[in-house]
Formats: C-alpha cells, sequence, structure tokens
C-alpha cells in the first residue's frame, strides 16, 4: 500500500482526463483533444504527479487557471478540475454564459454541496448550454501525493490550517471547528481515493483527537449507508485496497517541537531547508555549479527550475542519503559519463583514419560495432548528462549553505545535545560566534536546547543567552512562545525526555571525500547519522515498535499492538511535518520486511517557515 497512495492517485488523475474513464492500455488511438482548466488546488494536485509530456499524451493541448483571461475555443471539450469554492462557481456559469468551449466536462476536487449544483443549473439553463454540461464528478482529491508514501493536505492557502492558525491564544470555538473540518475533509478524500477504511488510533488532550473523532464520525456515516457508500461498488476508488485496513496513527506537533527545528544532514530534507523547494521542484539561481570550476561566481545568473521525481534514479537512490556521500556519488556519475564520452570521441577518431595504419584497419569493423553501440546509447547518455548538471548545480547550491553557515557544525551540537551527550563546547561559544550561521541557525538551536533540556537554565544563565541572541541579531518572538509551551506542557503532563533512551546509529559515513572531487568538502565534516527515539519512550518496547517511538504516543501499547498486526499504516502529523521524520519511516521500513507505512502531514514546512509561525505565536 505504501506505493498505492501514489498509483491510484496517479490513475484518478488519468482517468478524469479521459473523461471518467478508464484509459485505455497500449493503444495505437489518437487521444481526444480537450482543454484542462484548473485552479490553484488543482494544479498543485496535478503536477507532482503528471508532467506535462503526459498530459500531452492523453490530448490535453492547453492547461489553463479558471481565473486567467481565456479566449473561446467553440470546438474542444474542456476538462474542469477545481475546488467547489463560490468564486470557482461564479466562474464556470460566466464560462456557460460566454460559450466558451463545446462541452464541460466538471470535476470537482471535493464534493460540491447541492446548493453550488443548482447554481451551475440555472446558470446552464438561462445561458441554454444544458446539454453542454456532460459530466459532473465529485474526485474525492483534496490533497497532495508528493511521495510514493508521502501526502500533505494542501500547498495553497496553508495557513489557514496551518501550526499557527490551530495554537494561537485568541482562538474562537467555531474558527477551531472550521480548521479540522478541512483537515477532515482532506483526510477523508485520501481515504476514499484509497479504498480503505482506516483503524484510527491517536492520542488523547490535543487536536490530534479532535481530527480523529470528526474522521471516525464521518466515515461511519458514509458507510451507514451502503448503496452510497463511497468505499462500495465497482467505482475506481471503491473498495480497491478495503480488503487490509491500514492503521491510521494521528500525532500532534506540539508532542515534537525540537524535530522541525532541527539542521538536518541528508539530501532530501537539507535542499527543503536551505533552497527554495516545493510541490517536488526546487527553483535556484543557474550557473552556481561555474564556482567549483573556475573558483568565481557568473555575474549574471537566472533562476532554473529542477523537478526531483521518480523518474530520477539518481534522486531516487540518494535523496535519502547524507550530504557528504550524495557528492561523492555525484562526482562518480560525472567521471562515469566522461569516461564513456571519451570512448565515443576515441572511437569516432579512430573511424575517421583513411587506413594508411594497417592496424588500425584491421580493428575497423570492431569498432564500428562499437560506435554503433554508443551512438544507440547516446539518448540514454544525453539524459544521464542532464541528470548530473541537475545534481550537480543542487547539490552545490547546497554546498555552499552549509559552508557559509557552518551548518554541519549545528547538526553535530544539536545532535549531542538531543542525545545528552558531551558538548565540544558551550552553547554560549557557539551562539556568539560571529562566523558560524545565521541568526536564524542559532536561534533553532538554542529552542532545541531548551525545548529537550531536563530543567530549564537558571534566570541569570537565561538572561545571558538572551542577551548573546539579541546580539547575534535573533528575534526573541519564537521563544518567547516556546517558554510559554514549555510551561503549559509540564502544568499537562510530563515534560518530554528527549534523552533518557539514548540514539540509535543509522549508518556511518564509511569514507571522506576525495579532496580532487569536485566537490571540495573542506571545512564540512563527515558526521555521524543517528535516530533519535522519540519523547515519552517505555522503555519495554522492543526494536521492532520504532515506528511508533518517534512520536511519543501515550499510551503507546494500542497503537503497536494494532501496528504489530497488521503491516500497512498511515503515520499523519496535525499541525505540520517535515523531511526529517518522513525519512525516519522510509528508513525504518527498509530494515522491517512486509512493513509499509505512508507519512501525511496537515502542511509540509522547513524550519525557517515553522520559526515564522513561532515568531506570529510569540508576539502575542
Amino acid at each position: 500500500m505504501a506505493a498505492a497512495s501514489f498509483r491510484v492517485v496517479q490513475l484518478a488523475l488519468k482517468r478524469m482526463l479521459n473523461f471518467n474513464t478508464p484509459p485505455l492500455k497500449n493503444t495505437t488511438t489518437e487521444p481526444v483533444w480537450k482543454v484542462l482548466i484548473y485552479d490553484r488546488f488543482g494544479q498543485d494536485i496535478i503536477s507532482p504527479l503528471l508532467s506535462v509530456k503526459e498530459l500531452r499524451d492523453m490530448g490535453i493541448t492547453l492547461h489553463l487557471l479558471l481565473h486567467s483571461d481565456r479566449d473561446p475555443i467553440p470546438d474542444v471539450p474542456t476538462v474542469y478540475f477545481i475546488m467547489p469554492t463560490e468564486e470557482n462557481i461564479d466562474r464556470i456559469c460566466q464560462d456557460l454564459r460566454n460559450q466558451l468551449y463545446e462541452s464541460y466536462y466538471l470535476n470537482f476536487i471535493s464534493a460540491i454541496s447541492r446548493s453550488k449544483l443548482e447554481d451551475i443549473a440555472s446558470a446552464a439553463l438561462a445561458a441554454n448550454a444544458v446539454s453542454q454540461v456532460t459530466k459532473v464528478f465529485d474526485q474525492y482529491l483534496n490533497f497532495i501525493t508528493l511521495e510514493d508514501d508521502m501526502f500533505i493536505l494542501c500547498h495553497q492557502n496553508k495557513e489557514v490550517i496551518s501550526y499557527h492558525a490551530i495554537n494561537r491564544a485568541d482562538i474562537q470555538d467555531t474558527d477551531m471547528e472550521s480548521i479540522m473540518d478541512s483537515i477532515v475533509d482532506s483526510l477523508f478524500c485520501f481515504f476514499v481515493t484509497l479504498g480503505a477504511v482506516p483503524i484510527i488510533r491517536c492520542p488523547r488532550g490535543n487536536a490530534a483527537e479532535m481530527v480523529a473523532v470528526k474522521l471516525d464520525k464521518k466515515l461511519r456515516e458514509n458507510l451507514r449507508d451502503a448503496r452510497n457508500s463511497l468505499f462500495t461498488g465497482d467505482s475506481l476508488s471503491a473498495g480497491q485496497f478495503s480488503f487490509q485496513r491500514p492503521l491510521f496513527v494521528l500525532a500532534d506537533r506540539n508532542v515534537d517541537l525540537a524535530t522541525p527545528l532541527h539542521h538536518t544532514w541528508t539530501y532530501q530534507a537539507l535542499i527543503h531547508d536551505v533552497l527554495d523547494f516545493h510541490l517536488n521542484r526546487v527553483t535556484l539561481e543557474e550557473g552556481l555549479g561555474a564556482e567549483l570550476q573556475t573558483g568565481a561566481r557568473p555575474k549574471k545568473k537566472s533562476r532554473k527550475m529542477y523537478d526531483l521525481t521518480g523518474a530520477d534514479k539518481f534522486w531516487q537512490k540518494h535523496k535519502g542519503s547524507p550530504f557528504p556521500e550524495v557528492a561523492e556519488s555525484v562526482q562518480e556519475e560525472l567521471d562515469s559519463y566522461r569516461a564513456q564520452e571519451d570512448e565515443v570521441k576515441r572511437l569516432k577518431s579512430i573511424m575517421g583514419l583513411e587506413g594508411e595504419d594497417e592496424g588500425a584497419i584491421s580493428m575497423l569493423s570492431d569498432n564500428t560495432a562499437k560506435l554503433t553501440s554508443a551512438v544507440s546509447s547516446l539518448p540514454e547518455l544525453l539524459e544521464k548528462k542532464r541528470l548530473i548538471d541537475l545534481h550537480t548545480n543542487v547539490a552545490t547550491a547546497v554546498l555552499d549553505h552549509i559552508k557559509s553557515r557552518k551548518l554541519d557544525v549545528y547538526f553535530e551540537f544539536e545532535e549531542k545535545l538531543m542525545g545528552k551527550s558531551t558538548l565540544d563546547k558551550s552553547l554560549l561559544d557557539v551562539i556568539s560566534d560571529p562566523d558560524a550561521g545565521m541568526p536564524e541557525d542559532k536561534m533553532r538551536l538554542f529552542l532545541i536546547f531548551y525545548i529537550t533540556a531536563q530543567q530549564p537554565p537558571s534566570e541569570l544563565d537565561f538572561e545571558q543567552y538572551k542577551k548573546a541572541l539579541l546580539d547575534a541579531g535573533c528575534d526573541l518572538s519564537p521563544l518567547n512562545y516556546i517558554r510559554q509551551w514549555k510551561a503549559f506542557t509540564k502544568i499537562a503532563s510530563t515534560p518530554a525526555n528527549y534523552g533518557g533512551s539514548g540514539v540509535k546509529p543509522m549508518g556511518l559515513f564509511s569514507r571522506v571525500m576525495n579532496t580532487g572531487s569536485q566537490f571540495v568538502m573542506e571545512g564540512v565534516k563527515n558526521l555521524v547519522l543517528k535516530q533519535h527515539v522519540s519523547p515519552n519512550q517505555t522503555k519495554q518496547l522492543s526494536h521492532d515498535h520504532l515506528i511508533l517511538l518517534w512520536f511519543h504516543w501515550f499510551p503507546l501499547h494500542t497503537c503497536v499492538s494494532w501496528f504489530v498486526l497488521l503491516p500497512q499504516a498511515i503515520v499523519f502529523v496535525v499541525g505540520g511535518g517535515n523531511y526529517i521524520e518522513y525519512q525516519n519511516l522510509v528508513d525504518y521500513t527498509k530494515s522491517k520486511q512486509g512493513k509499509k507505512v505512508i507519512y501525511g502531514c496537515s502542511e509540509l514546512f522547513n524550519a525557517a517557515q515553522f520559526i515564522k509561525q513561532l515568531s506570529q505565536l510569540g508576539q502575542k
């Protein structure tokens, strides 16, 4: 099931684009040419799953935003994929009045209400376009699939269900109900699309429990009417995976605020931490790779976007690897490509001989075969070069941040803090060092120290830390909120214990970087990557239960017993998640044959985005 999420959503989209009929396999029939109209929500759902080429192969000649200026194309059918909002419904009605297209296939991301359907029907009648509205479907696709085993609820308007929105002090009951309803609607869509009714487990007394109760009620209400249930019948999304009910574990972000702030050392998480990385697409200034070869940056740079998808074998293999290993692997790929390129050049040179050398002539036949083979593999070689260039540029941009901000130093220091290991230097020294990191890095480090400390620092020490942070240019608003959060959690429950159970080594860097490598790692440490056992771990639980331990369940035993019985699980974080937690799950499932886990979160934020939300809360 871990890969089912990606495939099922992709299949659902292809079915929708084929006028809600299953696309034919291995057919030579020309596709029906059509126009795709989506809003920002629909665009975000489609973009990680279907490339422009795949859309074209399905007959999509044009894809446009609903609220853009669009010219009439009266002889072409149109597929709409939008949220059923008032604004969107009004624009559909306007399109009908303006007779923009030949026919209209209306697909709503979430279920449309009866009143809004009546608005569309009235507009179609007034425009004499009833026969042109060919089909109306609720697609139940109100979530975004980023990986085979990862999904988020939204990218547009994510502030509506953000950590800040859920935890602000002045929130009203009606506001909280609205937030919970939005989250539940998306989760309901996820399970409808997956065709599975989950076994729900969660901790008590927080937003995760509110989501669990509402989701359970929504699922039961749908299952009560067997004739209209979305989990029975012959539809695409119904019953495809219902033979095995997955365990659905809901967690609350407030249980662990340290992990989202942690400096990381794996490729995907680092890209998300330091670069502009959204919906599997990273945007950076082109030409950064030249710095490594010439020692100087180009004066003019253009912004370049790169898609990091499952089709990229290097990405699939190394996205969870420690960065030094990635840098070394990029260099190895580059050396391999250059060797192949040199072989083609050598063969071409030999083939150009006029035959004066009898030895060369005798080798002509053999070299012809080799050259033919080399030429036939040219497309594959060019694609390899494209991916090498992609990862050279991306890894170089990451390396720039590591070196300029000394991120390896922060990573190592935080690992020791969270593991209760001996520190090489004092926290105050790191914060006061003008050459180590940006103000944001120092604030992240101190917040992790404050969150994970068994005892808060004395008032005198705390004032010293505050002064050092202010001198380093830090905004103290996030700290104000964390102090309030820490005081509340101390009253509400037993304080989290980040160090009592130690840490588990996940793997060592077996080799240091080659000093002749294009990626000069001088000044950047090769560090031991460790996986932290989460707070509130009960010591009697075996290693097989680590899947649940890094989320501080209370009580744990119910979730663990279900996971032992069920091979499939979905872990979802209310209040936002990150790639560090996702990679923890991926690493765990690699070592456990038969265990498949999907990671989901209400929003995906990096540390800077999370710090901003904490700052907003602290200012109030």
